[in-house]
This record gives C-alpha cells, sequence and structure tokens, in this order.
C-alpha cells in the first residue's frame, strides 16, 4: 500500500516530520511518501494561505507520478480536501476529520490546540462543516506561529501543555487533538504533562487511510464529489491534466 501525504506548506523540515511521524504507525508494507508543494507559504496561519494552499496541494498530488492507494492531506483546518475528492477516486482522508473522529471513540468531548488564535475560527468552521463540533469541548490556541514548533520545541511543548490542562480542567475535555500536522512529534511529552489521551491528526489520518484501503472502499463519485465537469480551464497550475 501507498499512501501520500501532503504537506500544506512549503517548509521541507515539516514535511519530513509529517511523513516520519505517519511511517511511526503505518503497518508494514505501507510505503509513505511526503509531498511539499511546489509553490504557497512556509507556513500557512489564515484564510489566504489556506486556499493557496488548497490549489498548491492539489498541483503537487496531480502531478505525482506513480501509483498510490490513498492521500492525507496534513493540515489541521485546511481548505481543500473536497476539490481532491472531486479530482480523485481513492480516498482521501484530511487530519481534522481523522483527528476529531479518533478522539470521539476516546472520550465523550475533546478540545483542539492549534497554533495561533487566528486559526481558531478556520477549524471551527472545518469541524462544523465536517459535523464533528458537536462534542468539542474548545479549539485553544497555543499562541505560537507553525514555524515556531520546529524553531523553539521545548517552548512550544510547555504552551501547548499549558493549553491542553486548561481545556481538561476547564472546558470539562476528556481528549485531547493536536491541531496542526507540525505537532506530531509533541505527542508523546504533551501525553505525559496532561494525563489524557493525546490524538495527532496525521498519525489519526494514517490508520484511516490504512482502514478504507483494506476494506477496498473509494471516494463515492455519484453526486457531491463527481469528478468536475470537462471544461476549459484558463492559467490553472495543472490546467493540461
Amino acid at each position: 500500500m501507498r499512501i501520500l501525504v501532503a504537506n500544506v506548506n512549503t517548509t521541507q523540515t515539516m514535511t519530513d516530520g509529517i511523513a516520519e511521524a505517519a511511517r511511526a504507525v503505518a503497518s508494514d508494507g505501507t510505503e509513505i511518501i511526503g509531498l511539499t508543494p511546489d509553490f504557497g507559504a512556509d507556513s500557512c496561519e489564515g484564510n489566504f494561505e489556506s486556499y493557496l494552499a488548497a490549489i498548491a496541494v492539489m498541483d503537487k498530488v496531480m502531478r505525482y507520478e506513480g501509483e498510490y492507494d490513498a492521500v492525507i492531506q496534513a493540515g489541521y483546518g485546511e481548505h481543500g480536501r473536497e476539490g481532491l475528492q472531486e479530482l480523485l477516486t481513492v480516498p482521501v482522508v484530511d487530519i481534522t476529520d481523522a483527528a476529531a473522529s479518533t478522539a470521539m471513540y476516546l472520550g465523550r468531548s475533546y478540545s483542539v490546540v492549534t497554533t495561533l488564535d487566528r486559526t481558531v475560527p478556520l477549524i471551527e468552521d472545518r469541524l462544523i462543516l465536517a459535523g464533528l463540533h458537536d462534542r468539542c469541548a474548545s479549539v485553544r490556541s497555543s499562541g505560537l506561529g507553525v514555524l515556531e514548533l520546529e524553531s523553539d520545541p521545548e517552548r512550544a511543548i510547555e504552551a501547548i501543555a499549558a493549553e491542553a490542562k486548561r481545556a481538561v480542567e476547564l472546558d470539562r475535555a476528556e481528549v485531547i487533538v493536536l491541531g496542526c500536522g507540525g505537532m506530531a512529534e509533541l505527542k508523546d511529552r504533551v501525553v505525559e504533562m496532561c494525563g489524557v489521551p493525546v490524538v495527532d491528526g496525521v498519525q489519526a489520518a494514517v490508520a484511516v487511510a490504512e482502514g478504507l484501503v483494506r476494506l477496498g472502499l473509494q471516494t463515492s463519485k455519484v453526486r457531491t464529489y463527481a469528478p468536475p465537469r470537462p471544461k476549459r480551464i484558463t492559467g490553472f497550475p495543472f490546467a493540461a491534466r
């Protein structure tokens, strides 16, 4: 089985970390291919960057040469999953959906701990759209930028753990979800400091994607995610496809 794991930003070291986290939980025989977009922002922290990432990820996936069985979009709260589902038949798993749905198996309510406060509304909107918001106790900001997760990991762990503790104590969350693909490597430390289950979206998405492939399931093409209608597309990155 081969799974493409697409980072939503252009920071290669973050792609490498995401792919490493995915490989840590992948089954024997599952190959993880990390993809970095050819254009876009070095981190996604707002609507403009998120919409740009949606186009960049679609472009990168459609230009990939080779067979694959599933695609993971590794951006928490980012746009674009629906576009990929129109373009592809294989399962497309977004880490936002995978993390939240996994958390709901582990406790009655969950909280998301993310990066900057400006990303909180984006995440809330994506959870509402996915039908996963009813059991979300809160979406909390650690106050860190995405790139700070790599540049100052100790500070990142302290900030994320502090918000996770507040979510458990004040919001009555029973499970914590890490609300950024770049947080994957911090999970074990946060578990130690908080004492509740902590779900990383990248690793949860690998489990979901593998399960869908093993069940022989593909994306429905009868209505919502039917292929785009044939028409002339001017200037779009993968218009030639």
